[in-house]
């Protein structure tokens, strides 16, 4: 055993890894350039992106993981002195250090985790449409519907907007089909039953308000690391849609808020994407090729994306491509498809003449892996034989009273734990339905959807009522109202949200312009 593990720890610039011949090294600078993690199923695929996970948390990254069987949830614990992990430790001259890191649990459910939710405006007609299964012709006719909210001043916030604004446009039909084509009440009905097994799957939690605010996924401690956000997953997983398209939305939700920053020292953020071959099943080509360039482009805003999965070609070329840091574990080969898959595999690593890598990649055993980082150049490493590093925190799941006390420190508690059922679609039609919406209908600031806007900002601060002096709420709609219509006529909206402030008026920006990936899908 080594005396000292000085050569192997981390530093300002890189990530220790694991060690061969040589340390490998995950360079931090180049860590926005993405990366795979992939191997069957039993092999560390875990423990290796928990030790990546630890590493962008020491150099003070915060962190986004997809837990799936909850495995990762350790990371929040001190790490145990066990036998296994004593030796591999020594075996690498290091001396293990118990450590633990500042993690928030978040759940689509709202049982393990604080609540993460999305506006159904947010969401977006794209993206309901992968989540619900929708073809063609329904998914026009869901556009339709959020556009017809978006020049009746609409807000859809919940399941239950949603659900209001398609019986409104499936009882105005036959207006709408002379402006917009053919919608069809059939189609409009389809649609509501594919948002029942929605709603059965848990969908209709994951829509309303409060919505996440994503700068709370990028927090530091105290002590100036990388706070590690756990999404739980286990009981997503069972909705294999809705749990890719909420990280699909996520995703673009970061493309679309962050500013440009090029290549920074280090990321502002690391996002590990487990089960990643669910993105890509069955994904119409308009929509693999907006997140091939998504994934491409938010690079800029120095945002790393490392994908887990069990073979590299669940990834499509083009999205594999821009996956720069590779990690992968062992396969298995009873099949001659197996084989073909192995030597697929092999193929996506820069060769070493001193390696046969598609044998190695069947001989590697528990904890060891084929690892090519990029170099300093950004060109990837020859592929090398490592052995893992043991994490620093606890390997395997914690119990149900660590997790409480665990949130019930967190920074984010009681942000998002109880559900704001605002004014919006289903209570604006429903008050028309009862004829109590007149002075709606004909507001003073004029007709069409800039009026509709100045109404609903007007009912947002109290400001409909006639005053002989403008109040200091007067005063603020007046200029959000000059803000959308500047906005509108300029056909930039997507910053209108932060004009208004909080949720509400996030949701009015976003009722306007779409998340980034509907927004790419328009050029």
């Amino acid at each position: 055993m080594a005396k000292s593990d000085n050569k192997m720890a981390d530093t300002d610039e890189k990530i220790f890894i694991g060690k061969c011949v040589q340390p490998a090294w995950l360079t931090l600078g180049l860590a926005n350039r993405h990366g795979l993690v992939t191997g069957a199923t039993g092999t560390g695929k875990t423990v290796s992106l928990q030790v990546m996970a630890e590493g962008f948390a020491r150099a003070g990254v915060p962190v986004f993981a997809a837990d799936i069987k909850g495995d990762l949830s350790g990371i929040s614990e001190v790490g145990e002195p066990k036998d296994f992990i004593l030796k591999r430790a020594g075996d690498m001259g290091l001396t293990f250090r118990p450590d633990r890191f500042s993690t928030i649990f978040w759940d689509v459910f709202g049982e393990q985790g604080h609540p993460v939710r999305a506006t159904v405006s947010e969401m977006g007609p794209l993206l309901l449409s992968r989540m619900m299964d929708l073809n063609d012709v329904q998914e026009g006719v869901l556009n339709i519907a959020f556009k017809v909210a978006d020049e009746q001043g609409l807000l859809l916030l919940d399941m239950k907007d949603l659900r209001a604004i398609l019986s409104f446009i499936a009882e105005h039909a036959a207006d709408l089909t002379t402006q917009y084509g053919n919608v069809s009440k059939q189609t409009v009905g389809t649609i509501q039953r594919q948002l029942l097994v929605l709603e059965n799957q848990g969908g209709a939690k994951f829509f309303g308000e409060p919505a996440l605010a994503l700068k709370d996924f990028m927090r530091t401690d105290s002590d100036g690391r990388g706070m590690i956000n756990i999404l739980v997953a286990d009981k997503l997983m069972q909705s294999p849609q809705l749990y890719a398209t909420f990280l699909l939305w996520m995703l673009s939700e970061l493309f679309e808020e962050l500013p440009e920053a090029g290549d920074p020292p280090k990321p502002k953020l690391v996002f590990f994407f487990d089960e990643a071959h669910l993105l890509f099943n069955d994904a119409p080509k308009a929509l693999m090729d907006k997140i091939e360039q998504v994934v491409r482009l938010i690079r800029s805003k120095g945002v790393g994306v490392y994908f887990v999965t069990q073979n590299p070609i669940d990834v499509p070329d083009k999205v594999l491509a821009q996956l720069g840091n590779r990690v992968q574990h062992a396969l298995r080969a009873f099949t001659p498809r197996d084989q073909k898959a192995v030597a697929a595999a092999a193929q996506t690593f820069r060769p070493n003449p001193k390696l046969d890598t598609a044998k190695v990649i069947m001989e590697l055993g528990k904890g060891e892996a084929l690892v090519s980082f990029l170099e300093g150049n950004g060109t990837p490493a020859m592929v090398e034989r490592v052995m893992i590093r043991p994490p620093s925190a606890r390997i395997g799941p914690i119990t149900p009273e660590e997790r409480k006390a665990i949130m019930d420190k967190s920074p984010v508690k009681g942000k998002y734990d109880t559900t704001i059922d605002s004014e919006s679609a289903y209570e604006v039609l429903q008050k028309r339905v009862a004829g109590s919406a007149a002075s709606a209908d004909a507001p003073a600031g004029g007709g069409g959807i800039l009026g509709q806007i100045s109404a609903i900002v007007g009912t947002i601060f109290g400001t409909n009522v006639s005053r002989g002096r403008m109040s200091t709420g007067q005063v603020v709609a007046r200029s959000v109202t000059r803000s959308v219509t500047n906005k509108v006529v300029g056909g930039a909206a997507a910053s209108l949200g932060k004009s208004v402030g909080g949720s509400m008026g996030s949701s009015v920006g976003r009722a306007l312009v779409r998340g980034a990936l509907g927004g790419l899908l328009r050029r």
